[in-house]
């Protein structure tokens, strides 16, 4: 296929700067497919992160004109503006190389939140029944298909005012596993999601409900959590 026009493209490249290039605009092309020709025909040396190009892995997130997006299902035509667009590095996450992020200090918030599962029941025993429609399964559902993008953590404005936050993507996994009836590490649930970095930092803005890619809503969830740490508290003796 022929190049319909030329994009002027600029890429942040983290401490290194910004670089801009002229690329080719194709039909149909995403985000992540101008990153990938400026990759193979301008600048080897360009670093990125990507793997599925279906949206079901989350590694190509990039900030594409000051927004937090998956690269991979962004067609440059939505996010063009006059011929031009920037894509830099994801926010609030340290820069490896120019658009590769480390991705570290956003899973050790998962942990920090106890956003991982904790079981009462060995292999040995049977598998517990579960009611697909009761209204904490309900909740539980409507939070599994995290992907771990960071798109959420890269748009919350208070991860970006304050380091200890846990951010919308660790909190949410803590509600999800508070909802499940299956886990049993409630009381350790609340108690991480409740302390200096947890839900009651967050103001409510919804950029990471508004921004999830998934169409997942952090921000109920989140609301949920604060509900439930002040019942935990006054029922616990905190």
């Amino acid at each position: 296929m022929t190049p319909t026009d030329t994009l002027t493209v600029t890429i942040e490249r983290g401490p290194a700067g910004a670089e801009t290039f002229a690329v080719p605009a194709y039909e149909n092309q995403t985000v992540l497919d101008v990153v990938s020709w400026i990759q193979q025909n301008a600048d080897p040396t360009l670093s990125y992160r990507f793997a599925c190009r279906v949206g079901m892995c989350g590694s190509c997130a990039m900030t594409v004109g000051g927004v937090p997006r998956w690269t991979c299902r962004t067609h440059i035509s939505k996010v063009v503006k006059d011929g031009a667009v920037t894509i830099g590095p994801l926010k609030n996450l340290p820069v490896i190389k120019d658009l590769a992020v480390d991705m570290d200090p956003f899973f050790d918030k998962w942990i920090a939140a106890e956003g991982v599962h904790h079981s009462g029941q060995t292999r040995h025993d049977p598998i517990a029944p579960i009611d697909a429609a009761t209204p904490a399964r309900v909740a539980a559902d409507a939070g599994i298909e995290c992907i771990n993008c960071a798109v959420c953590y890269a748009a919350c404005d208070t991860v970006t005012g304050n380091d200890a936050y846990l951010g919308p993507a660790a909190l949410q996994r803590a509600w999800t596993l508070l909802q499940d009836d299956k886990d049993t590490g409630r009381d350790d649930i609340l108690d991480a999601v409740s302390g200096a970095g947890g839900c009651h930092n967050c103001h409510a803005i919804g950029s990471c409900t508004a921004y999830c890619p998934n169409d997942l809503d952090p921000m109920s969830a989140i609301a949920g959590l604060k509900r439930e740490t002040a019942k935990s508290f006054f029922s616990r003796g905190r």
